[in-house]
C-alpha cells in the first residue's frame, strides 16, 4: 500500500523521557537477553503444550472493511486452529491516525503501558520504532538461527527482501509486506494517442513525450508521479536513488536530499508538471482520475493492482503495468513501500507466542492469501512457479512481472534517525512538492529544506 501523508507528530524532551520511562518500566525480559545480543541462543523459552497465552496483534490491514481485512481475520483464524493453547486479538490502530501515521497508535499506547505485543509497523519508523518504542530485537528474543531459519523453507525469501527490518545489525521486524513503484499504463490511450503500449516508456524524456501526445491527441492527463507527493515518500527516495543520489547518508548521519541528483531528479518532475504533463492531484484525486479513464500513466505502489484492475473493468480500459522509468542511462534503483512485523511485548510467553504468529504470517500459506486475495508482491517469490502456491494467479495476473523483475535491484526505505523522523521527512517532502507544482526553485528550495531538517536530526 502506498505510504499516507506524514504526520507532523510532537516531540520534544517530555515525550523522549515518558517514551524512555515506559519502555524501562514495562520490562520483564530476562537480563540475559539484554547480553545475548544478537547471538544464536533464544532468550525466551518454548512455550508448553498446554500452556495458554493471549495475545494482541495490531495491523493497519484492519482497518479496512474491503479485501485486507477479511483475508487477515481469515488468517488469524487458520493459525488459532493450527495452535489452540494461542488465542490472538487482532485490532486496528487506535484513536486516531491523523494523516495515516500509523505509529502513532502505537507510540500513544507505549505511553499508556500497555502497548499491542505484536504489530505491523511501515519501515519509515524502523528506527523509531527499535530506538524510543521498546520494539524487541527477535534475534535476541528467538536467536539469529531461527530468524534466519524463517526466510528459508521450501520457497525461501527474496534475497534482498531479508535485511529490510534491521537496525545496526539486528532485525526489529519481521519483513511483512511491501511494493515497488510501478508506471501503470491505460492501453487504451496509449492507441488512440498513436503510441505503442507494447514499447512503454523506458526514459523520463520518454515517459513526457508519452504523456504530452496523450494530453493532445485524447484530452485526457498524461502522467502522475505520485512520488514526488507526501503520500509516497518511500518511493522519492526511489527518485533520488534512481538519480544517483540518496535521501540520508549511508552512515545516518547527515540529509543530502538537496545534493545534485536529488535537485536533478525534482527538476525533472517540475518540468513534467510545468510542461503540461502532469497536472497536480492528490493521490486520492489521482487513484480516481486514472482508475476512471482520465489518466494516460501513474507511478503508483504496486499494491493498487486490484483497484486499478476494477477500475480499468468498470470503466472499459485496458491496464498495462512497466518498470520504473530511469533518468537516460542511470539504472533505476526501485524502493520499497511497506512493513514489518515487530514485538513489543515484555512477558516471555506472550513473546513466544507473537514469534509463531509471525512465523505464520511470512509462511508459504499466509503469503499464498495475501497476494492472492490483496495483490502484495510475495516475499517468497517461489511460490509463482509452486503449483500448489501462486502459479495460477500469477499466470492470471501478468501485471505482478516488473514489479517481481525489480526485486533484483530494491533497496530500503530509509528510516531517518530519532524522535523527529516524521517532521524530517514532513519537511523534505513540502519542499518537493512546492518545487514540483509550486513552481519553487528545487536547488534553493531543497537546501533551504535541508537545513531545516538537518536541525532535527539527533545531536549524537
Amino acid at each position: 500500500m502506498a505510504r499516507p501523508r506524514l504526520l507532523r507528530a510532537a516531540t520534544g524532551l517530555v515525550l523522549v523521557a515518558a517514551l524512555a520511562s515506559a519502555c524501562a518500566t514495562s520490562s520483564s525480559t530476562p537480563s540475559s537477553a539484554t547480553a545475548a545480543g544478537s547471538g544464536t541462543t533464544a532468550t525466551i523459552p518454548e512455550l508448553a503444550p498446554d500452556q495458554k497465552v493471549s495475545i494482541v496483534f495490531e495491523s493497519y490491514n484492519l482497518t479496512s472493511t474491503g479485501t485486507w481485512k477479511p483475508v487477515i481475520e481469515g488468517l488469524l483464524h487458520d493459525f488459532e486452529a493450527a495452535h489452540p493453547n494461542i488465542t490472538v486479538k487482532g485490532q486496528p490502530p487506535q484513536g486516531t491516525t491523523p494523516n495515516g501515521d500509523y505509529t502513532s497508535s502505537v507510540k500513544n499506547q507505549v505511553l499508556a503501558g500497555n502497548p499491542p505485543d505484536v504489530a505491523q509497523v511501515t519501515f519509515d519508523a524502523l528506527r523509531f520504532v527499535a530506538g524510543s518504542l521498546g520494539a524487541q530485537p527477535l534475534n535476541t528474543l528467538v536467536g539469529r538461527d531461527a530468524v534466519q531459519a524463517n526466510f528459508g523453507g521450501a520457497h525461501p525469501f527474496a534475497p534482498k527482501a531479508r535485511t529490510l527490518g534491521d537496525v545496526d545489525g539486528k532485525t526489529y521486524a519481521m519483513p511483512y509486506v511491501f511494493s515497488t513503484p510501478v508506471l501503470w499504463m491505460n492501453k487504451t490511450l496509449f492507441t488512440q494517442a498513436g503510441l505503442d503500449p507494447a514499447n512503454p516508456p523506458k526514459t523520463w524524456a520518454d515517459v513526457k513525450n508519452a504523456a504530452l501526445a496523450i494530453k493532445s491527441k485524447t484530452g485526457k492527463d498524461g502522467i502522475l508521479v505520485d512520488c514526488v507527493t507526501k503520500a509516497a515518500v518511500w518511493c522519492f527516495q526511489s527518485l533520488v536513488r534512481s538519480s544517483g543520489g540518496r535521501v540520508l547518508s549511508q552512515d545516518g548521519k547527515s540529509l543530502p536530499f538537496a545534493d545534485a541528483p536529488a535537485v536533478s531528479a525534482v527538476s525533472t518532475m517540475a518540468d513534467l508538471s510545468r510542461s503540461g504533463a502532469m497536472p497536480n492531484l492528490d493521490q486520492a484525486q489521482a487513484f480516481k482520475a486514472f482508475s476512471s479513464g482520465q489518466l494516460g500513466m501513474m507511478l503508483e505502489t504496486s499494491a493498487v493492482q486490484g483497484l486499478f484492475m476494477a477500475g480499468a473493468k468498470t470503466n472499459n480500459w485496458e491496464l498495462a503495468a512497466s518498470q520504473e522509468p530511469s533518468f537516460g542511462s542511470k539504472p533505476v534503483v526501485p524502493t520499497n513501500s511497506g512493513s514489518g512485523l515487530a514485538i513489543f511485548s515484555k512477558d516471555p510467553a506472550k513473546q513466544r507466542a507473537a514469534w509463531e504468529l509471525i512465523k505464520f504470517l511470512t509462511s508459504d500459506h499466509a503469503y499464498t492469501q495475501i497476494s492472492s486475495k490483496i495483490g502484495y508482491l510475495p516475499l517468497r517469490t517461489g511460490l509463482i512457479d509452486d503449483p500448489n502456491g501462486l502459479q495460477a494467479w500469477a499466470k492470471a495476473n501478468p501485471l505482478i512481472k516488473p514489479n517481481l523483475d525489480q526485486l533484483a535491484q530494491l533497496q530500503p526505505w530509509e528510516s531517518f534517525p530519532g524522535d523527529n523522523y516524521l517532521q524530517i521527512s514532513d519537511t523534505m517532502m513540502s519542499a518537493v512538492e512546492g518545487a514540483v507544482f509550486g513552481g519553487k526553485n528545487p536547488a534553493s528550495t531543497l537546501a533551504a529544506a535541508q537545513k531545516q531538517a538537518t536541525s532535527l536530526m539527533p545531536s549524537k
